[in-house]
């Protein structure tokens, strides 16, 4: 399967890649490079549920964010 790069960076991908892999229009997707960088690998990145990462801060805490103990600022006051 053959695409043109285009002058803004993008590419089409062809639609029977698309329909192997699972992707719709607006899904992100990740790329990486191979070690002798002669490869690139597109797979579907995995969505906010999926990652710890897009959860932090969404848990609401009552009471001290951190614990008195670890708290640096109260090591320092006189």
């Amino acid at each position: 399967m053959i695409s043109t790069l285009t002058s803004k960076g993008q590419v089409t991908i062809p639609q029977a890649l698309r329909q192997q892999l699972g992707l719709s229009t607006g899904q992100a997707v990740e790329f990486d490079l191979s070690a002798d960088a002669t490869c690139i690998l597109l797979r579907p990145a995995p969505s906010a549920r999926q990652s710890a990462k897009q959860g932090f801060g969404m848990v609401k805490v009552s009471g001290p964010h951190v614990a008195p103990d670890w708290d640096a600022a109260q090591l320092l006051k006189p």
